[in-house]
């Protein structure tokens, strides 16, 4: 079951789950992806960091299973990163499948270069401190939205969303309605260039 959702939603761009979702689980517009094309849906894992600290991604990371997308609690601290390229491998090569972070990673060159997706709220190139505590698995808000463990996690060039488990099957079938509708009402308006825009428009403006 969790394939076959993970299958739907990768198509699905993130501006249809919105408007399947009513934009209320949509993260800051802060948190972007450090490559354009990045794109990223699946399951969270939770991780929350005390203030500067990263330890406990490198438990989260043992834990993962494949596909997994860390989705990192650093409270907002843009002076230390949460992982750099040694941190991102590591999770690259146990099937994570990216990070969301409400923080920062370092070595954001080296994130393009073995294309591993991160939505972040920028680099630094201060290392996170490695003074113990944290937690994984637990609630976390990122981008000032409740992220429960095993909620699934959209992400892409517009922006991420999340979806609370409970309300999946549904908000797959309202976005891909959306996208059935939108696919539609475009052939409409374009298929015949001027004229098919000004016939669409006069029906749509009163």
């Amino acid at each position: 079951m969790t394939l076959r959702i993970v299958e739907r939603l990768v198509v699905l761009p993130t501006t249809a789950i919105s408007d399947a979702t009513g934009g209320h689980t949509n993260v800051a517009a802060s948190i972007k992806p450090v490559a354009d094309h990045f794109k990223i849906a699946g399951r969270a894992l939770t991780v929350r960091l005390p203030d500067g600290e990263n330890g406990a991604v490198l438990e989260a990371i043992s834990q993962a299973e494949k596909g997994d997308i860390l989705v990192i609690d650093a409270k907002g601290n843009t002076n230390r990163a949460v992982a750099g390229d040694f941190v991102m491998q590591l999770a690259q090569g146990v099937g994570v499948q990216g990070f969301v972070v409400d923080g920062v990673i370092r070595d954001l060159a080296a994130a393009r270069a073995i294309d591993f997706p991160v939505f972040a709220l920028g680099t630094t190139v201060a290392a996170g401190n490695k003074n113990g505590g944290g937690t994984v698995g637990g609630p976390v808000s990122v981008g000032g939205v409740a992220v429960q463990n095993g909620d699934y996690i959209v992400g892409d060039i517009d922006g991420v969303i999340v979806i609370p488990q409970k309300d999946i099957q549904q908000i797959i079938e309202a976005a891909e309605a959306k996208v059935a509708k939108d696919e539609a009402r475009e052939h409409e308006a374009l298929h015949n260039g001027e004229a098919s825009i000004r016939a669409y428009l006069a029906k749509v403006v009163k």
